[in-house]
């Protein structure tokens, strides 16, 4: 194991807190904040490092971007610089949504509130679809892929198939598909990027362990203890609601599903949180991710608002502003937690997963149906904002949803249609283009 820091801690701490206010525009802005501040201006990682790391974090659940955050943070200071790295990633993003909750409780069914809600949820629909377009475009280079995307689209929006079990089945399509056909897993990492600039610090000066079973046992008892040891204390705490275990054993399951990042889980989270548990309806969750794609950090952050609108409604025999905060801090804790686990129990082992064939076809195979996934959520969205009423269609295995047509909603069937094409024509930024689109739906509601 290295000794001391390969740079003083209190620098960069200041670096990672400059880092978490620019984290606007989804993993994609986020690792680009990231490359720019600490490959290119501050040199202390090089680009062939950086890359690697960011392949390791793009296997793994959860948010990448934060999980890269902590990965440098730990090659750079060790284990307290992946503390806070990781930390400060979701800090400012915790904070802003807790207050956009809060304001869309309080203040929700104003005119003006109700207004830009109208705008930004059309939106998000153009959004989930440009997120569609934008994955595909990099994870389906191969007919094969392709299909198993079409098939995961089919066995969610169709058959009503359940999420984990898709993945499964996608991860065992990719392992035999890769074994068929060798250059099926190739084109899906990131090491086609230039060399970029000269570190200032060289790999053997960034923080290093081997790898041991004592260690890999601390770190994974540690996480365990750490992650699970709130929910167990709301359980016995607050025995008259339930939406706390609920909630704290719902999201640490998501949290080790969310493969392919936010979009893609947010299809079982919103399946879940509206149909089974019903904290909140398809509209909510459809402004709970507006919200969300305006604050920094990432953008699973969603599921603090899912938290907070659910205990508010349901808060057992806590005041349900207490209930509603309590819960939104436990799910975030249950979310990014296990991020840190990740980072922190594999990081040593690092070097022989990226060796690792077998692997990388079986990501390949589920980020090719995390495009099926993703293109379910939109239509989910799509059906219950752009149209007032839905039928369900039942016949054998088949399980489909299908709109009304004469309730479709002309006002969001517009903002929809500009949203795209200032995504797709104009090429907006995710912000500019939720900005436009609210300032029509205030309009709308305020002289319409």
């Amino acid at each position: 194991m290295t000794g001391g820091d390969a740079i003083p801690l209190r620098e960069a701490t200041k670096t990672w807190f400059a880092i978490s206010l620019q984290t606007f525009g989804g993993p994609a802005g986020q690792i680009a904040v990231m490359h720019h501040k600490l490959v290119d201006e501050k040199r202390w990682i090089g680009q062939k490092r950086f890359m690697h790391a960011l392949n390791y974090c793009m296997v793994l659940p959860g948010p990448e971007a934060q999980q890269l955050a902590i990965y440098v943070g730990w090659l750079l200071n060790g284990a307290p610089g992946g503390l806070i790295a990781g930390t400060l990633f979701v800090v400012p993003g915790v904070l802003a949504m807790l207050a956009l909750s809060v304001l869309y409780i309080g203040a929700g069914s104003t005119a003006a509130v109700t207004g830009l809600f109208a705008g930004l949820a059309p939106a998000v629909i153009a959004i989930v679809i440009q997120a569609v377009h934008r994955v595909g475009t990099r994870a389906l280079h191969h007919p094969a892929l392709v299909a198993m995307a079409i098939a995961s689209f089919l066995a969610l929006a169709v058959f009503k198939a359940p999420f984990p079990l898709v993945l499964l089945v996608a991860g065992l399509l990719g392992w035999l598909l890769g074994r068929l056909i060798p250059a099926l897993a190739e084109g899906n990492g990131h090491e086609g990027a230039t060399e970029g600039p000269e570190p200032l610090i060289g790999d053997d000066a960034l923080h290093h362990e081997p790898p041991s079973r004592v260690r890999s046992a601390k770190v994974l008892a540690l996480g365990l203890i750490l992650w699970f040891a709130p929910v167990a204390a709301a359980a016995s705490l607050f025995t008259g609601s339930a939406v706390f275990v609920d909630q704290g054993l719902f999201f640490s399951g998501a949290a080790v599903v969310t493969f392919g990042g936010a979009y893609s889980v947010l299809s079982y989270v919103a399946d879940q949180a509206v149909n089974v548990y019903g904290w909140l309806n398809a509209g909510e969750m459809v402004r709970g991710l507006a919200l969300a794609e305006t604050t920094p950090g990432p953008l699973i952050m969603v599921v603090q608002f899912v938290a907070f609108v659910g205990a508010y409604r349901n808060p057992g025999g806590l005041d349900p502003w207490m209930a509603a905060v309590l819960a939104s801090l436990l799910v975030t804790w249950v979310t990014f937690v296990p991020c840190f686990l990740f980072i922190f129990l594999g990081a040593p082992y690092v070097e022989r997963l990226r060796q690792n064939r077998a692997l990388t076809a079986v990501m390949t195979g589920i980020t090719a149906a995390v495009v099926g996934v993703i293109a379910n959520l939109a239509v989910f969205f799509a059906l219950h904002n752009l149209f007032d009423r839905s039928r369900q269609l039942t016949w054998g295995p088949v399980d489909l949803e299908l709109p009304v047509p004469g309730s479709a909603d002309p006002i969001a069937l517009a903002i929809t249609a500009l949203a795209l094409g200032l995504i797709f024509w104009r090429k907006w930024s995710t912000l500019r283009t939720l900005g436009a689109c609210a300032l029509v739906g205030l309009a709308t509601a305020l002289f319409g």
